[in-house]
């Protein structure tokens, strides 16, 4: 995917096999304009690593306090969309956490209080900011990202047992926490406490966030093919109770009505 804006370069670029289940993609994106581009990003339930180049850009929290953006920082998992900036001459790249892929560099599920923190913190070395001046010497966005990957390989763990297990029924049609559980010989309880300690979220907490992303699914092609967009299919095919429900649930991930996420589409990025 790229940005058809002059001003605004940005492209999704995808994650070679071998890293398939660590990486669900790399997102680049440069302002070369002479305005600011203020942008809001849809919650992905993924950690995200942002290196940032050029002019700092900034994110923005609930509580509207702008975080500039530095060499280098990690957020997530992205739970709730929060809105970014990116000044005149910012440049960013950004490699998206796959499932538990955060937990098997860092050891950590999530980060505290989802808020932003430089990598050097959760890994408790310099290695990160040595990585970023190796990145910041490299021109090309593909060999940024080939650096990026030969980086990772000494630091990525193998997968835990119970994870990759999770991984595989997460988008079937079974429970996969009771699946699991029954597999691995162990309380629902307890599958319930690793999936949360490895992934950063409950199995509660993805299953919502599924049937919302869903929702935005069936919008996003009702607009491509400048179709109005069914409500009532949407909640039939979603699998909301009613439109309340669906409202609720715009309201919890993104802060907007349905309608009103239509209306400024085109201004909401999804996964970055």
């Amino acid at each position: 995917m790229v940005s058809e804006e002059p001003s605004y370069k940005q492209c999704r670029l995808p994650v070679p096999q071998e890293f398939g289940d660590v990486f669900s993609h790399f997102y680049s994106a440069e302002n070369n304009g002479t305005g600011i581009l203020n942008k809001t990003l849809l919650p992905s339930f993924q950690t995200i690593m942002v290196f940032n180049f050029g002019a700092r850009a900034s994110l923005v929290s609930k509580q509207g306090t702008a975080i500039e953006m530095d060499k280098c920082i990690v957020l997530g998992p992205i739970k709730q969309a929060f809105e970014y900036s990116l000044p005149p001459g910012a440049k960013i790249l950004v490699a998206n956490f796959k499932d538990d892929a955060f937990y098997r560099f860092f050891g950590k599920p999530s980060l505290s209080g989802h808020l932003p923190v430089h990598p050097d913190e959760a890994m408790e070395e310099n290695c990160f900011t040595y990585l970023w001046h190796q990145l910041n010497s490299i021109d090309k966005v593909t060999e940024r990202i080939d650096r990026i990957l030969d980086f990772c390989r000494p630091y990525l763990r193998l997968q835990n047992t119970t994870s990759s297990l999770l991984v595989k029924l997460k988008s079937g049609p079974v429970n996969p926490i009771k699946s699991v559980a029954e597999e691995m010989g162990q309380s629902e309880r307890n599958i319930q406490l690793k999936h949360k300690k490895h992934f950063g979220y409950s199995a509660k907490e993805i299953n919502r966030y599924q049937r919302f992303i869903k929702a935005i699914d069936f919008i996003e092609q009702a607009m491509a093919s400048a179709s109005e967009v069914d409500w009532f299919e949407i909640i039939g095919q979603c699998g909301y109770y009613d439109q309340s429900q669906l409202i609720h649930d715009f309201q919890h991930f993104i802060g907007l009505s349905p309608k009103t996420f239509v209306k400024f589409q085109q201004d909401i990025c999804q996964a970055i």
